[in-house]
């Protein structure tokens, strides 16, 4: 599957996040997230892998009580089941691939 470059397509997950499904296979999926300043993911966890990289922006993560900031160019890997969460100290985009597929983040399961 190749997916054309779009401006579209992006759907607010919480407040100030924002979500885009770029493409898919049967076992990986890869997203863009853009944050604006302030915007928290609370902490939370799922079955899905999930690694990502930093394109733009700061970003902290917060998992079991620990901190741990993020500058562009940082990656990160949270195991299936894994808590995590996140705070935009920045506006910022990231790119993350889910395993298997976030079948809840694919286009039309959220609108």
């Amino acid at each position: 599957m190749i997916s054309k470059a779009d401006k579209t397509g992006y759907n607010e997950l919480i407040a100030g996040v924002w979500l885009k499904s770029l493409t898919h296979g049967a076992a990986t999926h890869l997203t863009e997230v853009r944050f604006v300043k302030g915007a928290v993911i609370p902490e939370h966890r799922h079955p899905h892998e999930q690694t990502g990289y930093l394109i733009s922006g700061s970003l902290r993560f917060f998992s079991s009580g620990e901190d741990t900031v993020v500058a562009p160019g940082d990656c990160w890997n949270w195991a299936s089941d894994a808590p995590h969460g996140a705070e935009a100290l920045e506006d910022s985009v990231v790119i993350e691939v889910f395993s298997p597929i976030r079948e809840d983040y694919l286009p039309g399961a959220r609108e």
